[in-house]
């Protein structure tokens, strides 16, 4: 599996950004398929750090409606990502 394929896109919530600060944590969407040693080389690769550990989750997806007719979201999964004291991932370098 390539990298650019692992890694879907970053998570910016509000629960992810009180983990980066405190915890030195960045979340990340990531392929459904990966599995947290590609994850973690890809994290590396990509962005030049050290991850200390992965935490993944999947997380369902939700259905919806759309007057009469009902469907569902797809799931994927989410991972959480630890950085060595010291790292980080800025995201909006330009800003």
């Amino acid at each position: 599996m390539d990298i650019q394929q692992i890694i879907i896109q970053p998570l910016l919530t509000e629960k992810g950004t009180s983990l980066q600060e405190s915890l030195n944590q960045v979340q990340f969407k990531v392929d459904v398929r990966a599995n947290k040693i590609q994850i973690r080389q890809a994290i590396e690769k990509l962005f030049d750090v050290q991850v200390l550990s992965v935490r993944t989750q999947i997380v369902r997806g939700k259905t919806k409606r759309r007057g009469r007719f009902e469907g569902r979201r797809a799931n994927w999964k989410k991972a959480i990502i630890s950085l060595a004291e010291g790292e980080t991932i800025e995201f909006f370098q330009g800003i």
